[in-house]
Protein backbone atom coordinates (compact mmCIF):
# COMPACT_ATOMS: atom_id res chain seq x y z
CA UNK A 1 0.00 0.00 0.00
CA UNK A 2 2.82 2.44 0.88
CA UNK A 3 4.57 1.73 -2.42
CA UNK A 4 1.38 2.61 -4.30
CA UNK A 5 0.94 5.90 -2.41
CA UNK A 6 4.60 6.84 -2.77
CA UNK A 7 4.43 6.13 -6.52
CA UNK A 8 1.40 8.42 -6.85
CA UNK A 9 3.20 11.13 -4.88
CA UNK A 10 6.29 10.68 -7.07
CA UNK A 11 4.27 11.15 -10.25
CA UNK A 12 2.56 14.23 -8.87
CA UNK A 13 5.87 15.74 -7.74
CA UNK A 14 7.48 15.05 -11.14
CA UNK A 15 4.62 16.81 -12.91
CA UNK A 16 4.84 19.87 -10.67
CA UNK A 17 8.65 19.90 -10.89
CA UNK A 18 8.49 19.80 -14.69
CA UNK A 19 6.26 22.86 -14.75
CA UNK A 20 8.42 24.72 -12.22
CA UNK A 21 11.64 23.89 -14.07
CA UNK A 22 10.14 24.93 -17.40
CA UNK A 23 9.10 28.23 -15.83
CA UNK A 24 12.63 28.86 -14.51
CA UNK A 25 14.04 28.00 -17.95
CA UNK A 26 11.88 30.69 -19.58
CA UNK A 27 13.56 33.27 -17.34
CA UNK A 28 17.11 31.84 -17.42
CA UNK A 29 18.33 28.94 -19.59
CA UNK A 30 17.79 25.20 -19.63
CA UNK A 31 21.21 24.34 -18.17
CA UNK A 32 20.93 27.05 -15.53
CA UNK A 33 17.58 25.65 -14.44
CA UNK A 34 18.80 22.03 -14.62
CA UNK A 35 21.96 22.90 -12.69
CA UNK A 36 19.98 24.69 -10.00
CA UNK A 37 17.66 21.70 -9.70
CA UNK A 38 20.60 19.33 -9.30
CA UNK A 39 22.35 21.64 -6.81
CA UNK A 40 19.27 22.10 -4.65
CA UNK A 41 18.58 18.36 -4.90
CA UNK A 42 22.13 17.65 -3.72
CA UNK A 43 21.77 20.09 -0.81
CA UNK A 44 18.43 18.51 0.16
CA UNK A 45 19.99 15.03 0.11
CA UNK A 46 22.95 16.30 2.13
CA UNK A 47 20.62 17.80 4.74
CA UNK A 48 18.62 14.57 5.06
CA UNK A 49 21.87 12.59 5.18
CA UNK A 50 23.14 14.73 8.08
CA UNK A 51 20.07 13.83 10.13
CA UNK A 52 19.97 10.13 9.27
CA UNK A 53 22.35 7.19 9.19
CA UNK A 54 25.66 8.34 7.70
CA UNK A 55 27.47 5.01 8.04
CA UNK A 56 27.04 3.90 4.43
CA UNK A 57 29.21 6.45 2.59
CA UNK A 58 32.28 4.21 2.35
CA UNK A 59 30.11 1.52 0.76
CA UNK A 60 29.85 3.66 -2.38
CA UNK A 61 33.45 2.75 -3.16
CA UNK A 62 32.58 -0.94 -2.97
CA UNK A 63 29.66 -0.88 -5.41
CA UNK A 64 30.49 -3.77 -7.74
CA UNK A 65 28.81 -2.49 -10.92
CA UNK A 66 30.36 0.97 -11.24
CA UNK A 67 27.90 2.01 -13.97
CA UNK A 68 25.24 2.04 -11.24
CA UNK A 69 26.93 5.17 -9.86
CA UNK A 70 25.92 7.14 -12.98
CA UNK A 71 22.45 7.83 -11.59
CA UNK A 72 23.33 11.48 -10.97
CA UNK A 73 24.37 11.96 -14.58
CA UNK A 74 21.14 10.29 -15.68
CA UNK A 75 19.25 12.53 -13.23
CA UNK A 76 20.75 15.63 -14.86
CA UNK A 77 19.74 14.35 -18.30
CA UNK A 78 16.25 13.57 -17.01
CA UNK A 79 15.92 17.10 -15.65
CA UNK A 80 17.04 18.54 -18.99
CA UNK A 81 14.71 16.36 -21.06
CA UNK A 82 11.71 17.00 -18.82
CA UNK A 83 12.30 20.75 -18.96
CA UNK A 84 12.56 20.67 -22.75
CA UNK A 85 9.56 18.40 -23.30
CA UNK A 86 7.29 20.38 -20.94
CA UNK A 87 8.39 23.59 -22.61
CA UNK A 88 7.75 22.21 -26.11
CA UNK A 89 4.59 20.16 -25.52
CA UNK A 90 3.04 21.41 -22.30
CA UNK A 91 2.87 19.44 -19.05
CA UNK A 92 0.06 16.99 -19.87
CA UNK A 93 1.41 15.75 -23.21
CA UNK A 94 5.00 15.69 -21.99
CA UNK A 95 4.18 13.67 -18.88
CA UNK A 96 2.02 11.29 -20.92
CA UNK A 97 4.91 10.51 -23.25
CA UNK A 98 7.36 10.31 -20.35
CA UNK A 99 5.22 7.86 -18.37
CA UNK A 100 4.49 5.60 -21.35
CA UNK A 101 8.20 5.58 -22.20
CA UNK A 102 8.95 4.64 -18.58
CA UNK A 103 6.45 1.77 -18.71
CA UNK A 104 7.88 0.34 -21.93
CA UNK A 105 11.54 0.67 -20.92
CA UNK A 106 10.90 -0.68 -17.41
CA UNK A 107 9.10 -3.69 -18.84
CA UNK A 108 11.97 -4.37 -21.27
CA UNK A 109 14.43 -4.14 -18.36
CA UNK A 110 12.38 -6.73 -16.45
CA UNK A 111 11.88 -9.09 -19.41
CA UNK A 112 15.56 -9.07 -20.34
CA UNK A 113 16.82 -8.97 -16.74
CA UNK A 114 18.99 -5.94 -17.41
CA UNK A 115 21.09 -4.04 -14.83
CA UNK A 116 20.85 -6.77 -12.21
CA UNK A 117 17.05 -6.81 -12.15
CA UNK A 118 15.52 -10.24 -11.75
CA UNK A 119 14.40 -11.49 -15.17
CA UNK A 120 10.66 -12.01 -15.55
CA UNK A 121 8.76 -13.95 -18.16
CA UNK A 122 7.21 -12.12 -21.10
CA UNK A 123 3.44 -11.72 -20.69
CA UNK A 124 1.13 -10.79 -23.53
CA UNK A 125 -1.25 -8.99 -21.18
CA UNK A 126 1.55 -6.59 -20.17
CA UNK A 127 2.41 -5.92 -23.81
CA UNK A 128 -1.28 -5.26 -24.50
CA UNK A 129 -1.32 -2.88 -21.50
CA UNK A 130 1.64 -0.99 -22.95
CA UNK A 131 -0.08 -0.83 -26.36
CA UNK A 132 -3.21 0.53 -24.70
CA UNK A 133 -1.04 3.22 -23.11
CA UNK A 134 0.37 4.06 -26.57
CA UNK A 135 -3.23 4.20 -27.86
CA UNK A 136 -3.88 6.65 -25.04
CA UNK A 137 -1.13 8.89 -26.39
CA UNK A 138 -2.65 8.75 -29.87
CA UNK A 139 -6.10 9.57 -28.44
CA UNK A 140 -4.75 12.39 -26.28
CA UNK A 141 -2.70 13.84 -29.15
CA UNK A 142 -5.45 13.40 -31.77
CA UNK A 143 -6.38 16.67 -33.43
CA UNK A 144 -3.52 18.66 -31.92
Amino acid sequence: MWGFLIAILSGALMSVQGVFNSGVTKQTSVWTAAGFVQLTGFLTCLLFWLFTDRSHVAELFRVSDKYMLSGGVIGALITYTVIRSVGEMGPAKAVLFIVVSQIIVAYLIEVFGMFGVEKTAFEWKKLIGALIAVAGIVTFHWGS
